[in-house]
């Protein structure tokens, strides 16, 4: 699993961003998180951070995604960073269950609550990273090594999440 706007944030010990296996390009995995592109409340990326603590708690999430699960400079904890939360308080509130709604109303009030102009600058980085950005290197490198580097509509990291886990052809 390539889980792409995870591993592009996080650096390993060099500073060098994490390296990803061309094994974990396509896995025998049935259940993928959510999209980064789904919304909860006007907000990106939040039910993929749900979901994958969700299926991590039930064992299901592949192992391929529990490295960066929560890392700080990974997309988990960019995202609890912007909200003000930990993520090891988030991952304790999804076990409590609740919606997604409910879920993030407990991070507004734990940690910050987000206004309009919040949303928009959180949205513009979770939809458009790795399009003309410091990050772009790396995904036409991925694209490259998943052989899929003539695919001009996979412009952005979240577009290439979903290509890897199927949901763009």
């Amino acid at each position: 699993m390539l889980s792409a706007f995870t591993n592009v944030l996080c650096g390993n010990h060099t500073g060098n961003y994490c390296a990803l296996t061309d094994a974990a390009i396509h896995l025998s995995m049935t259940t993928y998180p959510k999209s980064p592109k789904e919304m909860t409340r006007g907000m990106l990326y939040f039910p993929r951070m749900l979901d994958k603590i969700r299926l991590h708690a039930r064992g299901e999430l592949h192992e391929d995604y529990h490295e960066n699960l929560g890392a700080v400079k990974a997309a988990d904890g960019v995202c609890c960073n912007f909200l003000r939360v930990h993520h090891r308080d988030l991952i304790e509130r999804v076990k409590q269950g609740g919606t997604d709604e409910e879920i993030l109303e407990w991070c507004f009030e734990k940690g910050r609550r987000l206004n309009d102009g919040d949303l928009f600058v959180w949205n513009g980085f979770a939809s458009k990273l790795g399009w003309r950005d410091s990050i772009t290197p790396r995904l036409e490198q991925r694209k490259k090594e998943m052989g899929i580097a003539n695919r001009n509509d996979i412009q952005c990291i979240p577009d290439l999440i979903d290509f890897d886990e199927g949901r763009l052809g």
